[in-house]
Formats: structure tokens, C-alpha cells, sequence
């Protein structure tokens, strides 16, 4: 079977799981009540509303682990930004909302780790050196300017998964390889070291956004995961 074919099949096995675990995640006594439920899903809905091209299903589960989240949190977060590495680096697969207004803020292209894929992102990692993106659910952890320009650190909050963000040095910085003439050259965006970098003329006004208090879902249909997250299933993340 030609290599296409199958990294399609794959990921269609893999898809086909994660919404199967969706609907147990619905039915499941994560959700204490009925309503909670109702109004997890009518946000979720409001924000595939405002970004139409999102997958809903990953919305869905994005607004259920924030929630999830926000019944341990001191102060509740207001701005939710997801990446779903299973779309291509090609298209946009980032976006960013405020939640109280249910609006979207950022709808971008986002660079995956070099050793994570091509244009697919296949391999994730919560190692250090390893150059792989990290899957999870990531809180900000302040700006700064380094290396990288003005960037945005992510304290991951999943052990096993991505808890050795800050160790991994991974934040959201602006790159010069995320743009659409490098799409249009090679087929796919630049790679970076394991950060989720974005176009150099929007990082600085996606990291304000961000840095005033959010919660990134940065989601793959990785079977472990969806099984071993605190933030999925019986909602039992740590307190914060």
C-alpha cells in the first residue's frame, strides 16, 4: 500500500477514535450536570459559528477541557486557542478566541517540530532534544524577548505529555518560515525545534492577546492521550 495511503487510513482510524471518545467524554460524569453539559456544548457551537472551518468536533473537546480547567482555576481563563496538528501545516490550524464574547481573534498557519513530520505532523514528544511538537493542553507562563523576538512561554500541564515545555525551552514566537510564499515553494511551512511559531507581522499582537490570561488545547487523535488526560474522561486535572 503506497505511504500516502496509509498515513490517510491512519489518521481516519485515529479521527473515527477520538470522536467514539468524544461521544463517551458527552455522556461521561465529567460533566456534573446536565447543564454544564448544555452549556459546553452551545459554546462550542458559538465558536465553530465564528471559525466555520474549524473541525467542531475538536472545538468540542477544546471547550470541554477548558471548562474542566477553569472548576480548579483561582481565575478562570478568557482567551482559548487551539491548534489541531492534524491538519496540514498548509492550512490554518490556529485559532484563537475570546470566549466571554464567543469572537475569533486569530485564524493562522502554525509550524510544527522538524522531526514531528512534513507537511503532517505525525510524531510528537515530550522529550528534551527531541525537536517535536508537544500535544496537550498548555497554559501562558508570561512574555519575554530572547532569541526568538518577543515570545510567549507554555507551561504544559499534562505529565507525560507535555510537561517539559518550559525544560524544552517551547514557546509561540513570530518565524520567517511561516509564510505563504514558503507554502507555495515547498508545499508546506519552515519547522521550528518544537514550537508552535507563527507569522513574524501577527506575534506580537497574538502574544498580547494571549498573555492577558490562556488556555491552549493543542490537539492530535493520539489514542494514549485521549485515554491519559486529565483534562478529558473524569476531568481531574491538578489544582492551580
Amino acid at each position: 500500500m503506497p505511504r500516502v495511503k496509509s498515513k490517510h487510513i491512519l489518521l481516519a482510524v485515529t479521527s473515527l477514535a477520538a470522536a467514539l471518545f468524544l461521544q463517551g467524554v458527552c455522556s461521561a460524569a465529567r460533566l456534573e450536570t446536565a447543564s454544564e453539559a448544555a452549556t459546553i456544548a452551545a459554546s462550542a457551537r458559538a465558536l465553530w459559528r465564528a471559525a466555520p472551518a474549524a473541525n467542531p468536533r475538536v472545538l468540542e473537546m477544546a471547550t470541554s477541557a477548558l471548562a474542566c480547567r477553569n472548576r480548579r482555576a483561582d481565575e478562570a481563563d478568557r482567551i482559548l486557542a487551539v491548534i489541531d496538528y492534524s491538519r496540514p501545516s498548509s492550512e490554518p490550524r490556529l485559532w484563537v478566541f475570546d470566549v466571554a464574547t464567543q469572537n475569533l481573534l486569530f485564524e493562522e498557519h502554525v509550524a510544527h517540530g522538524r522531526n514531528s513530520g512534513g507537511d503532517l505532523a505525525e510524531h510528537f514528544s515530550n522529550r528534551p532534544g527531541s525537536l517535536e511538537s508537544s500535544i496537550g493542553v498548555f497554559e501562558n507562563a508570561g512574555s519575554y524577548s530572547g532569541h526568538n523576538g518577543y515570545s510567549l512561554r507554555l507551561r504544559g500541564l499534562e505529565p507525560g505529555f507535555n510537561d517539559q515545555a518550559m525544560e524544552r525551552a517551547i514557546v509561540i514566537h513570530g518565524a520567517d518560515y511561516v509564510n505563504d510564499g514558503i507554502i507555495r515553494a515547498q508545499g508546506r511551512l519552515g519547522r521550528s525545534f518544537g514550537c508552535p511559531a507563527v507569522r513574524p507581522a501577527i506575534a506580537r499582537s497574538l502574544i498580547d492577546t494571549m498573555n492577558k490570561g490562556s488556555f491552549l488545547f493543542a490537539y492530535y487523535p493520539d489514542p494514549d492521550w485521549l485515554s491519559r488526560s486529565q483534562y478529558l474522561g473524569d476531568c481531574d486535572p491538578p489544582r492551580s
